[in-house]
């Protein structure tokens, strides 16, 4: 039985392109749901703080909640980059919430697609990462940032396309359809790809991500090309993850099932959908974090 004094729950998934948060009572029954702009604690940590506030704000508003009727609840918050208990501290510091935890987004979203099973999580949005839980121990591959990770992701998809657009140019490929329109877009003028990437975060990065996808589903050399490099990576991280055939395999993320296809056979056989979304694992560790 629940604590008295727990009245809500709180639950925060945080990447790059967006911050969700929802509000939820001691049983777990969703009351209000925001969301925000981007939260990822390594690209920008103030304004992943600002953003969770603000969706937390808006679940709040959204369940008809007074201000201070929070004042009760157990929060998790699983952020993109919030790899450092340092980072984590100045996360929880800032929230406004006097019982928060919080982690990477890979925990809650682990947590989310397996529930109490062990396996195999592939997740693929504006960054990526790959992990195995057994037996409660979490085993990660991948997940570091753009700068020298995240594969396969939106953000290395749009920057790569952006390489093959100068590749193209400079005469070292041969341009098609998706790098001509893609060069079109940005004036036609390849200083204008190098301001662009000079500024450019990894949710920038990864707004060219959809147009890779569509072209993909046309047969466009250079985007099946860049869905190939990616599902390479993502076969690698399995391989190194994965003990057995047996084990559970989810494939998940915004853009993470787009590379099924892309997969051996025998792997997309055993693909299984997640057993809910990074909040629903969010919003389980919040319930795991209260010690009546």
């Amino acid at each position: 039985m629940m604590h008295r004094e727990l009245q809500y729950l709180i639950a925060v998934d945080g990447g790059g392109s967006g911050c969700r948060a929802v509000v939820a009572d001691a049983t777990g029954q969703l009351l209000g749901q925001g969301v925000a702009g981007p939260a990822n604690a390594t690209t920008d940590l103030e304004q992943a703080v600002a953003n969770c506030r603000a969706a937390i704000n808006a679940a709040q508003k959204s369940a008809g909640l007074r201000s201070d009727s929070l004042s009760h609840a157990r929060a998790h918050l699983g952020l993109a980059g919030a790899l450092t208990r340092e980072v984590t501290q100045r996360v929880a510091d800032g929230i406004g919430i006097t019982a928060v935890t919080v982690s990477d987004d890979l925990a809650t979203t682990v947590a989310g697609a397996l529930g109490a099973r062990d396996g195999v999580v592939i997740t693929v949005g504006t960054g990526s990462v790959m992990a195995a839980l057994r037996g409660g121990v979490l085993h990660r591959v991948g997940g570091w940032g753009m700068q020298v990770s995240d594969q396969a992701s939106g953000a290395w998809l749009g920057r790569s396309l952006l390489e093959r657009v100068l590749l193209c140019h400079d005469g070292l490929e041969d341009h098609g359809a998706l790098t001509l329109e893609t060069f079109e877009a940005l004036g036609e003028d390849p200083m204008n790809v190098v301001r662009y990437a000079r500024t450019a975060r990894p949710s920038d990065y990864a707004l060219f991500a959809p147009n890779v996808l569509a072209a993909a589903r046309t047969g466009d050399a250079t985007a099946e090309a860049l869905m190939r490099d990616g599902a390479s990576y993502l076969l690698r991280g399995i391989g190194v993850l994965e003990r057995d055939v047996s084990e559970v395999l989810c494939l998940t993320g915004g853009i993470g099932p787009a590379y099924a296809p892309y997969l051996p056979e025998e792997v997309q056989a055993r693909l299984a959908p997640p057993e809910g979304s990074a909040l629903d694992g969010a919003l389980s560790l919040a319930r795991q974090s209260f010690v009546p």
